[in-house]
């Protein structure tokens, strides 16, 4: 049990408040915690960098502690502005609720949630009374609220912020003294919201409780993994895509896609660095953690016919054996590049196919094209590729 401990407070974590040794003694001292973590499903859409702290609250649910998954129906409606430069779009009751769903089949993956607690913030939040209200938000300065660096930024900018933004990590705060949680997770953005339930617990309770944050995985590239830049390895992508994109990562991100982005052992983790370090070719290292994650978040059959259409594909150049087919309909045969791109399902929408376009990574019979606001006449079959991996063949319908 000490090595579990001991990796859980170390892999993928940021920092500890108060501090690693207390948390450290007080998982060790065989009580069962109160752990959760909280999300707005306002985007459904998780990368591996999403499923960084859902890894860590499976390791506790492993050393039988109680893991809370806390859906936040109730501040989805103010939305949460601590990593955003702009408001966020207030959602309805029923888009959470889909939204939720889709979160959770995706998560599932990672994290079992038969033996986990979900609950709704909107059970307590929306009981509140104005005079309940008040006392919670004397336990705080409104200084720290408004110099939260991008709040401050907004109000120097004199962009409109919402009175009840500079609430939410009150209310976040709260959702962790309702609950009586030992430790809260989230990523290193959410340090001052989860701090807010820290207050609280001790304020009104007389009680110390942690926060664990997770770091950010980097995206393919090294920059942050985002939809719009391409970067990113979805946990519902499919095996030839995915194995195809971990691929692409920068060489000086194996290890940290090792650590934070699977369940590989620490032992095997070593291994890999001292086969970098010993001169090794990054790309043999790199097919082992690719298929290593492609394995977890789907199988060891997908991962090894993902590695061969990878080889087929990118390393030889071939054409695969499998390409799909897809019949459009058009009035006189004619498509534009955008919507040919959409139609096929190789962009997930317009914005995407004109930035594929704009970067290059689109071919049609073999001819890269550039335009936007070109066009393409279909015949008996036409080849579309987008990057290296990802091919269709279109005909008119």
């Amino acid at each position: 049990m000490q090595e579990q401990i001991e990796e859980i407070l170390t892999r993928g974590v940021a920092n500890i408040i108060p501090g690693k040794k207390e948390l450290e003694e007080l998982l060790l001292s065989g009580k069962k915690l109160n752990i959760y973590i909280g999300a707005d499903p306002t985007a459904t859409h998780l990368h591996l960098g999403n499923a960084v702290p859902l890894r860590k609250l499976q390791k506790f649910l492993e050393l039988g502690h109680k893991v809370t998954f806390l859906i936040g129906d109730f501040t989805a409606l103010v939305g949460d502005t601590s990593d955003k430069e702009s408001e966020r779009p207030i959602l309805t009751s029923e888009e959470i609720e889909a939204n939720f769903k889709d979160y959770q089949k995706q998560a599932e993956k990672i994290l079992d949630f038969s033996k986990v607690t979900i609950v709704h913030n909107s059970d307590w939040l929306k009981k509140l009374t104005f005079a309940e209200i008040i006392k919670l938000t004397q336990q705080f300065s409104l200084n720290d609220f408004i110099s939260r660096e991008l709040i401050a930024k907004r109000l120097k900018e004199g962009k409109h912020i919402r009175l009840d933004e500079t609430l939410y990590p009150l209310m976040q705060g709260y959702d962790s003294y309702v609950m009586d949680t030992d430790i809260q997770l989230g990523g290193t953005d959410q340090t001052f919201n989860m701090q807010a339930g820290r207050i609280l617990q001790r304020k009104l309770r007389d009680k110390e409780s942690f926060v664990m944050t997770n770091p950010f995985l980097s995206g393919t590239d090294g920059r942050k993994m985002s939809k719009s830049w391409g970067n990113g390895v979805w946990l519902d992508e499919e095996p030839n895509s995915m194995y195809g994109k971990l691929m692409a990562m920068n060489d000086d991100l194996i290890i940290e896609y090792a650590t934070l982005g699977s369940n590989m052992p620490l032992s095997q983790i070593n291994e890999l660095k001292k086969r970098l370090d010993s001169g090794e070719n990054p790309m043999t290292v790199k097919k082992d953690v690719a298929a290593y994650i492609v394995t977890e978040l789907h199988d060891s059959e997908s991962a090894q016919t993902a590695a061969a259409h990878f080889e087929q594909t990118v390393q030889k150049k071939e054409l695969p054996t499998d390409i799909p087919e897809v019949a459009i309909t058009t009035d006189d045969g004619l498509i534009s590049y955008v919507d040919l791109l959409v139609e096929t399902n190789l962009a997930g929408s317009r914005g995407e196919a004109k930035r594929l376009i704009e970067q290059g990574g689109v071919e049609i019979d073999n001819d890269r094209i550039t335009d936007v606001n070109g066009e393409t006449t279909l015949t008996d079959s036409v080849l579309v590729k987008v990057g290296k991996r990802n091919f269709v063949k279109v005909s008119k319908k």
